[in-house]
Formats: C-alpha cells, sequence, structure tokens
C-alpha cells in the first residue's frame, strides 16, 4: 500500500462526526483503480434511517487522466423526500449545491466534479394500499480532492464535508458543537455547515 494512500484512509478512519452518523467500512470496488477504500453511512432516528449513503477513496500513484490527480472520491447517497420537496421542480439542483456547498463551506479544494440526481417515484396498491406516496432522492457523484502536503488531499476533511450532505438531505438542523473524542475512542458531537432545512416549513 502507497504511503500517501494510507495516510488518507487513516484520515478517513479518524474524521470526527456527528453522533447521529453511524459509519462503517465495506467492500471497495475491485477494478475502478489499483487502491481503492470505502465506507458506508447513515443517518439514524431511533431506528429510523433518514438518509444513507457510500463514499469510496480511489487511488492511482500514476495519476488519472480523468481524474487529473491520482486521488478520486465517489459517492451515492440516498433518502426518502417529504411530498412538498418533491413536487420542487428545482430540487435537483439545490440537491447538487448542498454537496458542493458542503466541501465549499469547510473551505475544500477540489475538482472535476461531476453526478447525476435522480428522483423516483412509488405508489402503492393492493395489501399496501394504506401507504402514502413516497418519493426518494438518489445522488451520484464523483470529484477530485485537490492534493495537500506529501500529495495527500484531507480525506477526512472531505468525508465531513460528505456526512453533512447525508445529515442535510436527511432534513437535520445544524450541530454547531465541536467534535470531541471519549475515553473509550468514540467520538460525538461534531459541526456542520449550516444549509437551509430540507423537511418542514421555515421557522420565522
Amino acid at each position: 500500500m502507497p504511503p500517501a494512500f494510507r495516510r488518507a484512509v487513516e484520515a478517513l478512519r479518524s474524521a470526527r462526526l456527528r453522533p447521529e452518523i453511524e459509519i462503517d467500512p465495506t467492500r471497495p470496488p475491485q477494478r475502478l483503480a489499483p487502491y481503492a477504500y470505502a465506507v458506508e453511512a447513515a443517518v439514524v432516528d431511533g431506528e429510523e434511517d433518514l438518509a444513507d449513503g457510500r463514499l469510496v477513496l480511489l487511488h492511482d500513484p500514476d495519476g488519472h487522466e480523468a481524474w487529473k490527480g491520482t486521488f478520486r472520491l465517489v459517492t451515492l447517497v440516498r433518502a426518502e423526500l417529504e411530498p412538498e420537496m418533491a413536487a420542487d421542480p428545482l430540487l435537483p439542483e439545490v440537491c447538487w449545491s448542498w454537496l458542493t456547498g458542503a466541501m465549499e463551506a469547510r473551505g475544500l479544494a477540489y475538482g472535476e466534479a461531476s453526478g447525476t440526481v435522480t428522483m423516483a417515484g412509488s405508489h402503492y396498491f393492493g395489501g399496501l394500499a394504506d401507504r402514502r406516496p413516497a418519493t426518494q432522492i438518489e445522488i451520484r457523484a464523483s470529484w477530485t480532492p485537490r492534493e495537500g502536503l506529501g500529495g495527500v488531499p484531507d480525506t477526512g476533511a472531505h468525508l465531513a464535508a460528505w456526512c453533512d450532505l447525508l445529515c442535510q438531505i436527511a432534513g437535520l438542523p445544524p450541530a454547531p458543537a465541536e467534535p470531541t473524542v471519549g475515553a473509550t475512542g468514540t467520538v460525538s458531537g461534531a459541526g456542520i455547515v449550516s444549509l437551509p432545512q430540507r423537511r418542514g416549513p421555515q421557522q420565522p
């Protein structure tokens, strides 16, 4: 494992995230790059998952022409929308701005960003007819984190920004508390970029 990739992975593992985020490593894709590391995360409220996603770190020590760098982050984020949000024709543009805004709010440099925002509606019939219609939003995106000292990007900060997106699409309010590490090594309380809330009416 190249030292730069090892340090990038260590930064992901040590990132400080707010307590509503449950995150675990998962099997990364095998053929996208010589080296890969992946995590799965969910925004949890009690027993309910409000949003979930996957973030993959790719590394090619020789560089990649399409990436314009040696690292690449790839993500999939999913959530169910409130009906009033699903009716907003500008929602795809807003969701994409949540991703770019989360990184910019943390002062992160990135390039070659691309992706899709997809909305899918579900209507229930027969034995499921008592369920109300539901709309799911899905964001697929990738970007090149700019490399810092030693040729290693601040992957921990990019993960935190990605979790900001998860919390934003889940409709959670900002959490201004600074992150702290407990005696057992667990992490609780972290800052989140203040973006417009998704769920419910705006408070006066």
